[in-house]
């Protein structure tokens, strides 16, 4: 059997590799269905929180201070100390001694003292002199021989040399008592008569702060110790100003991320109606105001916190117990309007829907979804209308 014979007999093999070359390139180009994660559409509870940092602090703090100059002695309490309102001393104040006056100083103060008796002296002659001659112009001036000008200025005098003589009088008592405030050089004694001033503390709490630990001479004023309630605690939350518009005192607060193990509740209690500047991290100037909560909770579930202590806080704008809800990673922007995909029949159909509040992971549904729909999460640009989808295996 030649060559021309054995091809003879197999004329089906081009056709066979041909059709097998068709498959493979419908096959490649046959679409595939893309992996996508699934979610729900359920019906459940939804809120909408503002979430920011807080910080705790102390409603009622107390600063007590020197109530004059003295020695202050040492302060035997720590922060923490309790202390209960008219019975603990937090400090006592020796009064200081009056200075020793030295023999120079002691001179230039009764210098002082004779200058002063002697311009009293001499302002009580020209009083009498100025009287005296008052009296006579005055007595002319009736009989119509002197001027009105020199009349006035009889009188005048008069009441220069009367203030002339006030004035000298509260000088000398000012040198009088420069002298009677100090205890004389030769005596060698000093005043130990007044008793030391105890300062009581006024309220029942604990000791937050010690200002001036040893003892030390203190002016009237100084502060020594501050004292607070760390049960009666207030939080303070900072929240952009366009945020703080819309919170309403009596909105329900969660503190999370404070040390325990549950969130602890709180209620506002005011928005603080001027706002501030403050630079974020990034850099950017924010008007932000103050928010202040009062906790809910009983003190002893929340034992460990204490004052700045640093606190999460989300305020409650909106909650709802029972609504319609999806996973905010399926919505995406189409046009003006929100879409997902829902998956049915194993393929993504684009569904337009009617978005209300979000609470950042999940998303109020108020048309065009049902209860128990199956919605692409996260869907990317494979996804298309009427698509073939596969379930994601995570």
């Amino acid at each position: 059997m030649n060559r021309t014979q054995k091809k003879s007999r197999r004329p089906w093999i081009p056709y066979v590799g041909g059709l097998c070359l068709i498959g493979i390139i419908v096959a490649g180009l046959w679409p595939r269905a893309v992996p996508v994660e699934i979610g729900k559409v359920l019906i459940g509870p939804l809120k909408t929180a503002i979430s920011e940092e807080g910080k705790t602090r102390i409603r009622q703090r107390f600063v007590i201070s020197a109530p004059t100059t003295g020695q202050l002695r040492r302060i035997p309490f720590r922060p923490g100390a309790k202390v209960e309102a008219g019975v603990a001393v937090v400090a006592v104040i020796d009064p200081i001694a009056p200075v020793l006056l030295d023999a120079r100083t002691r001179s230039l103060a009764e210098a002082r003292r004779d200058t002063a008796t002697a311009n009293l002296e001499k302002a009580r002659v020209a009083l009498a002199f100025a009287s005296n001659e008052f009296r006579r112009i005055e007595q002319l001036y009736g009989q119509r021989t002197v001027s009105v000008q020199e009349f006035e200025v009889a009188q005048w005098r008069e009441k220069t040399s009367g203030k002339d003589v006030a004035a000298a009088e509260s000088a000398l008592r000012e040198a009088e008592a420069e002298l009677e405030g100090f205890t004389s050089d030769s005596a060698g004694t000093t005043d130990k008569s007044r008793d030391p001033i105890e300062i009581r503390s006024p309220v029942t709490g604990q000791i937050l702060r010690v200002f001036e630990e040893s003892s030390r001479a203190v002016l009237g004023g100084t502060p020594l110790v501050e004292i607070g309630d760390p049960s009666d605690l207030e939080v303070v939350i900072e929240v952009l100003s366009r945020d703080g518009a819309a919170i309403a005192p009596g909105t329900k607060v969660e503190l999370e991320q404070w040390g325990g193990s549950e969130p602890l509740e709180a209620r506002v209690r005011l928005v603080e109606p001027a706002a501030f500047t403050k630079i974020s991290a990034l850099g950017v100037e924010e008007q932000r105001v103050n928010v202040i909560a009062d906790l809910v909770a009983p003190p002893e579930r929340r034992s460990g916190l204490g004052d700045n202590f640093r606190v999460e806080a989300r305020i409650v704008i909106w909650e709802e117990n029972q609504t319609l809800k999806v996973p905010a990673g399926a919505l995406f922007r189409r046009g003006a309007e929100w879409a997902v995909f829902v998956v049915s029949d194993g393929r993504a159909r684009l569904q337009a829907v009617k978005a209300g509040r979000s609470s950042g992971v999940e998303t109020q549904v108020l048309e065009g979804l049902k209860d128990g729909d199956d919605v692409i999460l996260y869907p990317g640009d494979q996804v298309r209308d009427g698509q073939r989808i596969a379930r994601l295996r995570i």
